[in-house]
């Protein structure tokens, strides 16, 4: 068991795994300033890694976060990757740069931590697919597969840590209608559950897929935070119809909001957890919730459900990965 819990913060966590942060390169998307992904940036520069790639769409949010790393540990090197995770052509570009940089031979862990909450208004991508699938789920499956030489080359501890939420609960994956009708049906609690949903079935997939290699991934809950901007569009009366929202999807009350709220720090600690607990090692594939190995819901976790969303998923990329 990890001694890790709900009230830890991510500087212990990172401090007791110093020695699977020293030397090693980090990925991490959603890295603008007072952000989870910023936060886990910081933290794990004092552990002297060699290398940690900050994948972000606006680098003006994200110079805040290089320069305290600059200024608490500027031995680590630190490299801004410009891409929209929403727009393929972006996230091509991205992935082509990383794996021309002779600076990073390899990537011990990634840490898909970027996302959308609860887009209010039907929006679509440059490629005509749910923004919030697209930027939750789909935008992440390509980087990391195109990223997989580079993460391959760390070897077994490697690492794949996909940021979900306990908003799965709210809906299943709607593998007959995912775009929601072109808008009719749509609902951003449910989008937002669909994509949720979509990032737990991903680290199944990929645990199958990778883990005969050594490489082990994660589905994350970091809790509820107070602090970020991820719901600041939102008012806390337009969280009360969730529960509702996942009875009419699942035949019954499978969500029920959470008042228990974390520091940034807190929050920020399930994602290192997943990243570099060695406690986890047995877990491939896990849902981690509090630093813990927690239980997501059946349609979430289920193996075939993983696959077909593999196959859908590089349907909607555009490329078939041989992995």
């Amino acid at each position: 068991m990890s001694p890790f819990g709900f009230e830890t913060p991510c500087e212990e966590v990172v401090k007791a795994c110093g020695d699977r942060v020293k030397g090693r390169t980090f990925l991490i998307t959603g890295t603008s300033a007072k952000g989870l992904g910023a936060n886990a940036a910081v933290a794990l520069s004092r552990e002297a890694p060699a290398h940690i790639l900050l994948v972000s769409r606006n680098q003006a949010k994200v110079n805040p976060v290089i320069a305290e790393i600059a200024a608490t540990s500027p031995g680590v090197q630190v490299t801004f990757v410009p891409c929209e995770l929403s727009d393929f052509a972006s996230v091509r570009r991205a992935a082509a740069a990383i794996l021309a940089n002779a600076a990073v031979p390899r990537i011990d862990v990634v840490l898909n931590n970027a996302g959308v909450m609860a887009i209010k208004d039907f929006t679509l991508d440059p490629q005509g697919h749910e923004l919030t699938l697209s930027s939750n789920h789909l935008g992440h499956f390509l980087l990391t597969n195109l990223l997989l030489p580079k993460i391959l080359a760390a070897g077994p501890g490697a690492r794949i840590v996909n940021v979900t939420s306990i908003g799965h609960r709210v809906g299943p994956f709607r593998f007959a209608d995912p775009n929601f009708s072109d808008g009719v049906a749509y609902d951003c609690w449910s989008a937002y559950g669909q994509s949720k949903t979509a990032n737990i079935l991903f680290t199944v997939e990929l645990a199958r897929r990778l883990g005969p290699r050594g490489i082990a991934s994660f589905a994350v809950h970091p809790g509820g935070i107070l602090g970020t901007n991820l719901a600041s569009h939102l008012t806390m009366d337009e969280f009360g119809c969730i529960e509702e929202i996942s009875r009419r999807n699942n035949g019954r009350v499978t969500f029920t909001m959470d008042h228990a709220f974390k520091t940034i720090s807190q929050g920020t600690a399930p994602l290192l957890a997943a990243c570099l607990d060695p406690a986890l090692e047995a877990h491939n594939g896990s849902f981690v919730k509090d630093c813990q190995v927690g239980q997501a819901l059946e349609y979430a976790t289920d193996p075939e459900n993983a696959k077909k969303l593999w196959t859908l998923s590089e349907q909607l990329v555009g490329q078939v990965f041989d992995v």
